[in-house]
């Protein structure tokens, strides 16, 4: 590695910010944003600093380990590989091919080695006992794509850089730097809207970062915003407002939402949301009466028990008022790398329902089950008993409900496996870890948050600092594991040609299959002299072939179809190495009817599951709205899930994981500024100190994610000198959105009360 400056992309969230990382004698001497990345623009947050202390961390760990009597032992690679392997085989000939569960953390999506290597593992393993991140997060956002648009990943993203009015419903991208759209420098994209004369709304139940910024902010109850977006949607029908702009030939069903929304008047949403009606009404209008208008709503509307109806609402909203494929409205990117159409051409558009859960019956998404199951998969006896485990880059103890009965059913399997650099709450109760390199020792591509982008971009870095010479890349562990698998499988060996296929992966690595996407995808090669014979066979091909034969969907992706005339051409792995600051692939435009996969090449407006799901909404439309003090969680800028708390530039400061409450409600119970609260639902507690403040609703308490090292065993000290508690060890794992699967992480029913140590102590 040569002394001076390297450009990069920070992986540690959504936002795909460029940095500018300054190293001399191999040490990382300044991280500054990359004043030159097309998206990002120099922006950075915080947590950038983290690139250094987590390649840096001590505690990181760098070799394989075993669990022995006497604690973790180091061993070498391919004893560990060996080891994973015929465990894994071992259970399941014993106990049939599902009794290996498998569980896929946040950070694989932000590794395209990962990402490519992953699914030949799954394909070895075998297993339908599949769970990740999704159900605890965009699981609803994925479902509605599918439904109305033919494809689970492909989402409409807000065109910030464009619109005039901003409704913000359940997310805080001050924070996040966004959510399912990647917004690099939020705050400066607000002000740039305000300088046009622009608007921002927030709607939520705290007075978030972000609203701090708004034009206009709304309190909302937590769990009721299926209730304010039906109403709006009633508004829009009962005042004429409905303009379906570009895609009025393309949306069918308009009438059956109707008639579905005719009950939810604002008058009788508004018991339930705690917003008035005539703000209800004048919200809807807003949306309507805006030409360039967005509505985006994300974590705290579709994890929540309607989350899967009120995800729904938001994308008819923005339909019903011709926002949906506007500039300034809703558009879908087109990316370098399309996942949408290459996954549509393997037959990934998505599916669900296809199969369910042994213990609960809950729905598949995507070949996955929901992640509030998986305690039940392995604590319940039976044929399909999970009995071994694999976890890759995933903290689930912490991330999903009801942390302390997960830690149970980890505890009693026979065997577990994690990819994992940290000795955390999760991977402790492994019998092996199989730690890979880290972020900055290996070379990246984002594959999938350049789909959710706000402008079309394609950078690449080349890895910062050498691997060294006995360390393992997370695809090399993958492929190493699922090529072993493979072997076990077929009775020890394979067909010369796929050992030889197998070898090649593994030597070549994922970058000469990122070079190809590139140089395949709409902005690869271009067509010069062959123009003239190229656009006319791409027509003919798309002419005379079926809609969904493969060859046709090659046909459309091609980079000599005409169809992608207007845009950079020429686009290789070589090309952005040239340009390490990325390539502007432009705005985002208008792409529809071209975008969608649905079978009649038409917008769903009112699938069915989802009207039938408004009767469950109907029969709550009458009934009083709980007094329940209602909890909901939280994210900070300096956090992200559970996995960077060992950075002390990160934790240092006031205590981030606190209750919040609001006056009323501290006055109520007995709370001081100081106390300590104790958090409890059915008999699962946790203790915090209070903070009291006017930013959350009377009526509702807030905690962050991502807490609770204060678990013995882990191995990140500064974590452990920073513990917090895991809502999630208050939060069930029994309350989940029926329509989809989704678990509820906001808007449970808590009771709060002050924590005396002393009267604990006495009772002990």
């Amino acid at each position: 590695m040569e002394n001076g400056t390297h450009y990069r992309t920070c992986h540690l969230c959504e936002a795909m910010c460029g940095v500018a990382i300054e190293t001399q004698d191999g040490r990382i001497t300044s991280i500054k944003g990359d004043e030159n990345d097309p998206l990002s623009r120099g922006h950075i947050c915080p947590k950038a600093v983290a690139l250094q202390d987590l390649h840096e961390d001590p505690e990181r760990l760098r070799q394989p380990v075993r669990r022995t009597e006497t604690g973790w032992q180091e061993i070498s690679w391919d004893e560990a590989l060996d080891l994973v392997a015929e465990k894994l085989h071992q259970t399941r000939q014993e106990y049939g091919r599902n009794s290996v569960g498998v569980y896929l953390g946040n950070p694989n999506v932000h590794n395209h080695g990962a990402l490519m290597s992953v699914t030949p593992l799954m394909r070895a393993i075998g297993s339908q006992n599949r769970f990740s991140a999704t159900s605890n997060d965009q699981l609803p956002h994925m479902l509605a794509s599918l439904d109305m648009f033919g494809h689970q990943i492909l989402f409409p993203i807000p065109d910030i850089d464009q619109t005039d009015l901003f409704i913000c419903i359940g997310a805080n991208p001050m924070a996040s730097n966004g959510s399912l759209m990647t917004v690099p420098d939020f705050r400066g994209r607000i002000k740039e809207l305000k300088g046009r004369g622009g608007k921002m709304i927030v709607i939520d139940p705290r007075r978030t970062e972000t609203a701090k910024l708004a034009d206009e902010f709304h309190f909302i109850r937590p769990g009721s915003d299926a209730f304010l977006l039906m109403a709006m949607v009633h508004t829009l029908f009962a005042e004429d407002l409905i303009n379906l702009g570009a895609t009025e030939h393309l949306v069918k069903d308009v009438d059956l939402l109707r008639l579905a929304a005719m009950p939810f008047t604002p008058e009788a949403a508004s018991p339930h949301t705690g917003m008035p009606a005539e703000d209800i009404r004048a919200l809807a209008r807003q949306l309507a009466n805006t030409p360039k208008a967005a509505l985006y709503t994300r974590m705290g509307t579709s994890t929540q028990v309607f989350g899967g109806l009120a995800t729904w609402l938001a994308s008819c909203l923005n339909i019903l008022t011709g926002k949906l494929d506007r500039p300034g409205g809703m558009l879908f990117n087109q990316p370098a790398i399309d996942l949408v159409v290459l996954g549509a051409l393997a037959g990934q558009s998505g599916h669900f329902g296809k199969r369910h859960s042994r213990v609960k019956g809950l729905p598949e998404f995507g070949g996955e089950y929901p992640a509030s199951t998986m305690a039940d998969e392995i604590l319940t006896p039976g044929a399909g008993q999970i009995r071994a485990f694999v976890t890759v880059a995933g903290n689930p103890i912490l991330s999903s409900p009801n942390g302390r009965r997960l830690e149970e059913a980890f505890e009693q399997l026979d065997f577990m496996v994690s990819v994992d650099y940290y000795l955390n709450e999760t991977t402790r109760h492994a019998d092996v870890i199989l730690p890979p390199t880290a972020a900055l020792e290996r070379s990246h591509y984002d594959l999938i948050f350049s789909m959710f982008a706000v402008r079309n971009t394609a950078k690449y870095s080349e890895p910062l600092f050498d691997a060294g010479p006995d360390t393992r890349h997370d695809w090399q562990i993958l492929l190493g594991l699922a090529h072993r698998l493979e072997r076990l499988n077929k009775g020890g060996s394979l067909p010369l040609r796929t050992e030889l296929g197998w070898r090649a992966f593994q030597q070549l690595g994922p970058d000469p299959i990122l070079d190809l996407l590139l140089r395949s995808g709409p902005y690869g090669m271009n067509a010069g002299l062959l123009k003239g014979i190229a656009e006319p066979a791409i027509d003919l091909v798309l002419d005379i072939l079926p809609r969904r034969h493969p060859l046709r969907g090659l046909a459309k992706l091609s980079p000599l179809n005409r169809h992608w005339n207007d845009l950079p051409k020429g686009l290789s792995l070589s090309v952005l190495k040239d340009n390490p600051n990325g390539v502007d692939l432009g705005p985002l435009k208008p792409t529809l009817p071209d975008r969608l996969f649905t079978r009649d090449r038409k917008i769903h407006l009112a699938p069915r599951r989802y009207l039938q799901d408004v009767e469950r909404l109907f029969a709550h439309l009458n009934q009083e709205a709980p007094d329940d003090l209602l909890l909901i969680g939280r994210r900070h800028v300096r956090s992200n899930n559970s996995w960077m708390h060992n950075s002390q530039r990160l934790v240092k400061g006031k205590d981030r994981c606190t209750l919040m409450i609001n006056p009323k409600d501290a006055s109520r119970l007995g709370l001081q500024a100081g106390d300590s609260a104790e958090i409890s639902s059915e008999g699962r507690k946790i203790v915090l100190p209070a903070e009291i403040t006017e930013d959350l609703m009377p009526g509702v308490v807030s905690i962050p994610h991502g807490w609770g090292h204060d678990r013995d065993g882990i191995g990140q000290s500064i974590a452990a000198a920073h513990p917090g508690a895991s809502i999630n060890d208050v939060l069930s794992d029994e309350q989940i959105d029926p329509l989809v699967g989704t678990s509820v992480l906001n808007g449970q029913a808590v009771s709060v009360k002050v924590w005396r140590p002393d009267r604990q102590r006495k009772r002990a």
